[in-house]
């Protein structure tokens, strides 16, 4: 009955398009994602759910099925009615691709871009709607979850208007459309606030976690009136979910993204950076790749640049290492965990992008010359 939480709720669907207006808050991204599963089971009365690999979506009992990482998996019974569909990596997918970045994988001209879409954006989904053929009751899909960008995964971005094709199939059968915006949500892609935005698509369900309390434990699941309306048929409550306390953070929040400009610090500083990591990708023969939006970006690791073997771990943590002695705190991901994920705080200055890289290179030299 608090009015915080009114107003936290009014404030977040104030930043959302469409038809998005119904916020349950939690406490986590993994929770987040537990109630979007249940929610589109619900309404739509199918039980399948299609996720990508590659994709994290979290590592609660349930949430543990949608991610489709083996690093990332207990050996317990889990995923039941999931499936996972071929990932459009436009770095190590099947047919490259060209993607929404001012750095462009080695193997963009291995497709084409006509009309903002890329020509391997269809094959892609053709993958996609294979599983859905094989795999998923005719027209009895739940829901298809997909993060904007892929986080845990190392920063990976999909072919340009993959995205909204995917969505157009997974509709097609009957599924809702989750975006997990956990990693990419609030301004940290620079153009847009919500990652999915830069694909020129509304989700029917949306699930955000970690930036919207700046370290605090909260979470939320947004959706449209008539989504929600499903949860009437039984009893919901959440004990600890959008308390006052926890309301207020995430207002505050919001606030700071505001006045302190973080969206726009993303925007500018975000190409800047991933323009310094591209003259590192073409200075040494261990970086393969260099990826993403704003100030969630990627460098991708290799033994070798013409296969794209990724990088062995002890070489691996001799670079990941060594930019921490140094002062400089990076994320490790990707499948093979060869992927130096680096999602700064996004209040950092030009000054702390050019610290980084210069450790960066100070590291990679010293790594390349053994």
């Amino acid at each position: 009955m608090h009015p915080k939480i009114h107003e936290f709720a009014e404030r977040i669907t104030e930043t959302l398009p469409g038809d998005l207006k119904v916020v349950y808050f939690v406490n986590s991204g993994s929770e987040a994602n537990e109630l979007a599963m249940m929610m589109a089971r619900l309404y739509t009365g199918s039980f399948d759910i299609v996720t990508l690999r590659n994709a994290y979506h979290g590592a609660s009992p349930y949430s543990i099925g949608l991610t489709a990482h083996g690093t990332w998996k207990f050996g317990f019974a889990n995923g039941f009615g999931i499936h996972n569909a071929s990932n459009p990596d436009p770095y190590r997918g099947l047919w490259g691709g060209h993607r929404d970045c001012v750095v462009q994988s080695v193997r963009a001209s291995e497709s084409t871009v006509e009309g903002g879409e890329c020509s391997s954006a269809q094959k892609y989904v053709d993958q996609l709607e294979e599983v859905l053929s094989y795999s998923i009751p005719r027209g009895r899909l739940a829901a298809f979850f997909a993060e904007p960008i892929q986080g845990v995964g190392g920063t990976v971005q999909f072919p340009l208007g993959y995205l909204k094709k995917a969505f157009e199939k997974a509709r097609s059968y009957g599924g809702l459309c989750v975006a997990d915006e956990v990693q990419s949500g609030f301004g940290r892609t620079g153009d847009h606030f919500w990652g999915f935005e830069g694909h020129d698509v509304i989700p029917d369900i949306v699930t955000m976690a970690k930036s919207i309390g700046n370290g605090f434990p909260l979470a939320a699941v947004v959706t449209t009136p008539a989504i929600a309306a499903t949860m009437s048929k039984a009893l919901h409550f959440n004990t600890f979910g959008g308390n006052p306390i926890s309301s207020a953070v995430g207002i505050s929040v919001l606030d700071v993204i505001k006045e302190d400009k973080t969206q726009e610090n993303c925007q500018v500083l975000g190409p800047y950076f991933l323009n310094k990591l591209a003259e590192i990708r073409d200075k040494y023969p261990i970086v393969g790749d260099v990826r993403g939006k704003g100030l969630m970006l990627g460098m991708e690791l290799v033994e070798d640049k013409e296969t794209r073997q990724p990088i062995s771990p002890q070489r691996m943590m001799e670079v990941w290492d060594g930019i921490r002695d140094l002062g400089v705190l990076m994320g490790r991901g990707g499948h093979y965990g060869q992927v130096l994920r680096i999602k700064p705080p996004m209040c950092i200055t030009k000054e702390d992008v050019d610290f980084a890289i210069a450790v960066v290179q100070q590291v990679l030299d010293r790594v390349c010359d053994k």
